[in-house]
């Protein structure tokens, strides 16, 4: 299972927020730096009202969402590519992820200590992003100097080694991460195998205050550190920042979901942002769903975007790749609208399609194989 790590500075809301996506209460969130110490790992279920409407259609007994993980990284500090605060274990622990999400805190509260001793969250996402840097700037030196000898003897991939990172070092010396390199898709696929920390897909939660939440998900611009950090974060990484409030989040863990619901109206919203940071990261890990519906349950089946059927077929089994013969494919938005797959089939939008064939994100399918 694909994993997100959760970092930012100590005290911005990471554990909070790692409890709140987990719905449980297995991170310590304490007013005071490294609280966490060892990662915090979580089975987190991708929010997905087609489940309930398809199910209602079919009549089904059960619903089974999707699921990534989510790992609670100790706070970073000033330093920490050279091993200050819990440096090094931080930087081992997200090389093990495969996106960041990373926690800026925008909201003021005197009783809430921050490291720096002021909110400025810009200063906050340069301070990870430097440390980054500057990690992955110290293991490119190693490992060219580990290839320099063999690239002069020759050795082609050597060669191709060195040539990437001499084409990194003065992108990352410009204080720019791996991720926004210009690269060539050769040079993107031999970059993957430098493990940089900085290439890693990175999508920014903007936690703030339970009374600024309301006016921060309908405008963020008019929040003046919302605003900065989207700006940030889509000129910097081309990435997205979510509006969340960990906080609230977390004070709805032990309700349910109705009890939930009537907590955020009562707020004048309808999600604290959580639900939206969830589908997000998940995409931003290159996922996609497919569903499949029946009495028995209705589920939502995770594959990469850009998977073919049988690949798709081979998440429920491998004897369903193996023996693929098609598959009866209907999109989501159709079947509903239609209200039956007799109904779709009649409409032509109910399709066989084979081996060729690449999945969209909301194909309800039904898979023809024989082994």
């Amino acid at each position: 299972m694909l994993q997100a790590g959760i970092v930012g500075l100590p005290n911005v809301g990471k554990s909070t927020l790692f409890n709140a996506v987990t719905r449980t209460r297995n991170a310590e969130a304490a007013n005071y730096p490294f609280c966490t110490i060892d990662p915090n790992q979580g089975v987190v279920t991708v929010p997905d009202e087609r489940l309930q409407v398809l199910s209602e259609l079919s009549g089904s007994s059960k619903l089974i969402p999707a699921a990534i993980e989510f790992v609670d990284i100790a706070g970073l500090v000033e330093g920490a590519s050279d091993g200050a605060g819990l440096g090094n274990k931080f930087l081992a622990n997200i090389r093990e992820v495969d996106a960041i999400v990373q926690v800026v805190r925008c909201f003021e509260n005197d009783d809430i200590i921050h490291e720096l001793g002021s909110v400025d969250p810009l200063r906050d996402i340069e301070i990870i992003n430097s440390e980054l840097i500057l990690a992955d700037m110290a293991l490119l030196e190693k490992r060219k100097e580990s290839r320099a000898k063999k690239a002069k003897g020759g050795d082609k991939e050597s060669q191709r080694e060195v040539e990437l990172i001499d084409k990194l070092m003065p992108h990352l010396d410009e204080g720019k991460p791996a991720l926004t390199a210009d690269l060539t898709d050769d040079e993107r696929k031999l970059m993957k195998e430098f493990f940089l920390l900085s290439s890693k897909k990175t999508i920014f939660a903007c936690n703030v205050s339970e009374d600024e939440l309301a006016g921060a998900l309908d405008d963020p611009d008019a929040h003046p550190m919302v605003k900065k950090v989207k700006d940030y974060a889509e000129s910097t990484f081309g990435a997205e920042a979510i509006v969340i409030s960990a906080r609230i989040e977390e004070e709805m863990v032990d309700l349910e979901p109705d009890e939930a619901a009537e907590f955020l109206a009562d707020m004048g919203v309808k999600d604290s942002g959580v639900s939206a940071l969830i589908r997000a990261v998940y995409h931003l890990l290159g996922l996609q769903t497919y569903l499949t519906t029946g009495e028995k349950e209705t589920r939502a089946w995770t594959i990469r975007a850009g998977d073919k059927a049988p690949q798709a077929a081979g998440v429920i089994h491998g004897d369903f790749e193996r023996g693929f013969i098609a598959a009866e494919i209907v999109h989501y938005d159709d079947l509903v609208e239609l209200g039956s797959n007799a109904k779709a089939r009649e409409a032509g939008k109910l399709r066989i399609e084979g081996k060729d064939y690449v999945m969209r994100d909301g194909d309800v399918v039904e898979f023809r194989f024989n082994v």
